[in-house]
This record gives structure tokens, sequence and C-alpha cells, in this order.
């Protein structure tokens, strides 16, 4: 049975009408090994208004950094635009003795250039890694600031305990220029294994 709207199909046997919705389009994918950071110097530009990053057990070389990104535009590499950002984190120890909601003082930015955090205290247990995603937003614009949300996770240890500990980091990236790069690395030490995917979204 279909769904029409005025006219129009939107529903067709339970599949959304040609024309409705968006499609994941592969475009690159990095692996880490040992690796100090890992840049998308190519594939963001205008072809499409949003782009998707997904991270696949990020596994840090040394214990307990941040997971973090900056970006930049044309040629640049100093991967230092300002950003304002917010982020809030939920958590919940293997014990059940510690639980949390709130937000994540610290992991923000007001107008800053540092790399943005997208998730905390990263263990280097051989079991332990980071893995979620990134949404940029119509990076390629010359009108509008660039917009981002993300949401990772990630199994921390810390004073004993073993966190299952989610993040939400959000903000926009403000300048008009557009944005050509994106670099992702850890706090601390290299990246010793991941995957990291970037699709466009139609």
């Amino acid at each position: 049975m279909g769904l029409i709207s005025n006219g129009t199909t939107i529903f067709d046997n339970g599949s959304m009408a040609s024309g409705f919705g968006g499609n994941l389009n592969f475009i690159s994918k990095a692996t880490a090994s040992a690796s100090a950071s890992i840049e998308f110097t190519s594939g963001i530009d205008s072809t499409y208004k949003e782009y998707v990053f997904y991270f696949v057990n990020m596994h840090p070389q040394n214990n307990a950094p941040y997971f973090e990104f900056q970006v930049d535009t044309g040629t640049n590499t100093n991967y230092n635009q300002t950003i304002t950002s917010t982020q809030f984190q939920e958590y919940h120890t293997e014990s059940g003795s510690y639980t949390g909601l709130g937000y994540s003082a610290g992991d923000d930015q007001a107008q800053g250039t540092n790399f943005q955090r997208l998730q905390q205290f990263v263990s280097n247990d051989n079991d332990n890694s980071t893995s979620g995603f990134l949404h940029l937003f119509n990076p390629s614009s010359s009108v509008f600031v660039k917009h981002f949300f993300g949401r990772l996770y990630t199994q921390q240890s810390s004073g004993g305990e073993v966190y299952a500990n989610s993040m939400f980091p959000a903000g926009y990236i403000n300048t008009t220029t557009p944005l050509t790069r994106v670099k992702f690395r850890f706090s601390s030490g290299n990246i010793d294994a991941g995957e990291i995917l970037l699709f466009g979204v139609n």
C-alpha cells in the first residue's frame, strides 16, 4: 500500500519513493596503524550538503587521551578554525555503582581554536576503543557557518571502575569560508588502530 500526498507518491509498498530521503554515498576510508593523525584532504566539497564520518574501534597508543578533530580551509594546514561547541555525556559502570547524565564542562569551546573533543579518556587496554559518528553540514558554503554534531561511545577504565561512556558533541565552526579538510587525532600518542569512513548524504 502506498502513501500519496497531494498527488505525489511518498511511500510505495513500504519503501521511500525516489526523490525522498537521503542516501549515504561512500567516499573514502582511512585505516590507522600507529598513525599520528588521520586527515581527509579530498572528497569534502560542494558535491554534498552533509558529510558523515564513522569511527570504528579507534584505539589509542597512550592511556586516557581525548579523541578530537579540527578543520581547515583551502590548502591551509594549521587546523585552528574558530569553534563554539557544547558537550554532554552519560555513563554507567559495570558494577552499577556509578551512573550519570550531565553537561561535560571543559569539553566545550567558546570561540576557541583548539581541537574539538569528541570523546574523553579512551583507555588503551587491548579490548578498549571508541566508536561513533560525526555529521558535518554544508562545509562548502560561502554564506553560512558550519554546524556539526556527533555521538561517540567508549569503554573507559578509571578509579578501579570500567565505564560505558557516551559523549554528545555539537556546535559550529565559525567561518563562512568553505572547509576543505578535516583532521582527527588523539590528544596524546598515536592512533594505534581503527578506521574512519567518510560518506556524503544525497
